[in-house]
């Protein structure tokens, strides 16, 4: 199966200068950075492999009580190599908490959308015990930085139904509902943002 975009709910917003970003954590003394990463990374391998593990067990076990068979998971996190999210056309971002390594997001250009330059938001993901800090606001806000970046005038994405608390993120930040976008097999909803031009 192929993963859709999932990312747990954060509230804090902080500056930015282009696609990185900071933010005072909870505490006020460990702070939240985004920054672009390569894709092979071993911080971003190992995110990608606990992303993909969450989002795919929830299926399963949503649709056929189980989780997803080993020899599966090992296959389709292989066979998602991630050289769309490589330069020039696409960035891998991946956001630390006190350094350490949280999640991810990826953008990527795609084909102009009704003669306006888009980007897709891929692969947003915060670990479970890094919910709950104001990492997905700084992800997202960062992502739509790097979108401005590589030229596109708006971001859009596709996820599932049951991903609730993603959907309700992307509602909150801005992005809306709209027609069928994507031809993937488990897309359900699609989710536009318009990019205001960078301030200055």
């Amino acid at each position: 199966m192929a993963p859709m975009s999932h990312i747990e709910t954060g509230s804090r917003t902080s500056s930015s200068t282009s696609a990185a970003r900071t933010s005072s954590g909870a505490s006020g003394t460990d702070p939240w950075t985004v920054a672009p990463e390569a894709v092979d990374s071993p911080a971003a391998a190992a995110l990608w492999r606990t992303y993909y593990t969450e989002v795919s067990d929830r299926y399963y076990l949503l649709h056929e009580k189980r989780r997803t068979a080993p020899e599966e998971l090992e296959r389709e996190i292989a066979a998602e190599t991630g050289d769309d999210l490589r330069a020039p056309g696409g960035v891998l971002l991946v956001a630390r908490y006190a350094g350490e390594p949280a999640g991810t997001a990826g953008v990527r250009l795609m084909d102009d959308m009704k003669g306006a330059r888009t980007a897709e938001l891929k692969r947003v993901f915060l670990r479970e015990d890094m919910r709950g800090k104001g990492g997905a606001a700084l992800l997202l806000a960062a992502s739509e930085d790097a979108a401005r970046a590589l030229g596109a005038e708006q971001i859009v994405l596709d996820t599932r139904l049951d991903l609730v608390e993603a959907r309700a993120l992307y509602a909150r930040h801005g992005y809306e509902e709209s027609e069928p976008l994507t031809e993937r097999m488990y897309a359900e909803c699609w989710y536009v943002k318009q990019l205001a031009p960078a301030a200055g």
